[in-house]
């Protein structure tokens, strides 16, 4: 099995959510490859804040008994 070396490039490509299903399907028989990027930490941490989803503890046993939960 002799593999061509085949020139690559990298880009990013926006498709509406009710279509992914589609663009992956079509994007996977042509043979190209699909990798979604992962977010860093910060990131998700900045995406928590702005959707209100942090908590403040009252008390450093509060703040204790939700690290342990």
């Amino acid at each position: 099995m002799n593999k061509e070396t085949v020139a690559t490039e990298r880009f990013l490509l926006e498709v509406p959510r009710n279509e992914v299903r589609l663009a992956r399907s079509l994007l996977r028989k042509m043979g190209w490859i699909i990798r979604k990027p992962r977010k860093s930490g910060l990131q998700q941490a900045l995406e928590d804040v702005e959707a209100g989803r942090v908590y403040e503890a009252k008390s450093i046993e509060d703040l204790m008994a939700q690290l342990d939960a």
